[in-house]
Order: structure tokens, then sequence, then C-alpha cells
């Protein structure tokens, strides 16, 4: 298998309008993220975006308090193979496959890493009610500061 349990180059689009999918995709800055960023930003929360927690490390914390250490991760239902609204393409099938699984363990092995640094990881799935994730992250942040 190719570098970073990736299954090889991608196969060719099936359609243009596939393509154009793929294209318009955006790695950050997504409507989720910013939507979550906003609400912890509203209560008076300050972060960083975009960062790599840990020198060295494949995955960016979409969110992330590193003096508390304490990283979120905004995961799209597709790429991340959410339980509930995950699918898989019905073309080019075992390719698709194998790259949503490699995703899947990329995601357990930052979070296991980090983990081990001491850092708290939060996943946030992206269909995921804003005021309710960001309930999450900041009953994870008040207990961090209140700890130090």
């Amino acid at each position: 298998m190719p570098k970073g349990n990736s299954p090889g180059p991608p196969p060719p689009a099936s359609s243009a309008d596939a393509l154009a999918r793929m294209k318009s995709q955006r790695q950050r800055d997504t409507k989720p993220e910013v939507l979550l960023r906003s609400t912890l930003h509203r209560a008076g929360y300050r972060y960083r975006v975009n960062i790599a927690p840990l020198a060295g490390m494949r995955g960016r914390a979409d969110i992330a308090f590193p003096r508390i250490k304490v990283a979120v991760f905004v995961d799209g239902c597709f790429w991340h193979s959410c339980p509930q609204h995950g699918t898989l393409p019905k073309r080019n099938t075992t390719w698709w496959r194998i790259k949503l699984a490699s995703n899947v363990m990329r995601d357990r092995e930052v979070d296991e890493r980090l983990h081990r640094e001491g850092w708290e990881v939060i996943r946030v799935w992206e269909h995921e009610d804003t005021e309710e994730a960001a309930h999450r992250v900041t009953e994870v942040l008040e207990q961090r500061y209140s700890v130090r």
C-alpha cells in the first residue's frame, strides 16, 4: 500500500459532476467549522485554527487550545465515515472503501497520539447541532481551565 495508508492515486472521476464536487470540497473553513468557531468566539474563547497540535503530526486540529491541550476536529460525514450519514460511492467502490477506512484509522491514530501527550480530543460531526457541539467543547474547556 502506498504512503500513509492511502489506497494509491485516486481513480479518474466517474463524471464531470463528480469531478466538480470533489474539487469544490474545502479542507478547512467549512461551514460547520466556521459556525462552531463563531459560537465559541462569541462565548469569549480564543483559539488557534488549523494547526498540528504536535510536531510532525499529519492530522491538523480544526480548532485548538494549545495552552490547555484541547484539540477539536470537525469531521465531515463522508470523509470520516459517519455511522449515521457516511456513504460509499457506487463507482470505484474498492478504492473508496480503502480510502475512507484509512481516514478513520488515521483519525484514531491521531486521537491516541494526542491522548498519550496529555491532550483532550473532541470530535464533532458536521451534522451535529452547533450549539450542542459548542456546549460539549465548552464543558471540556471549563474543566481544563479549572484544573490549571
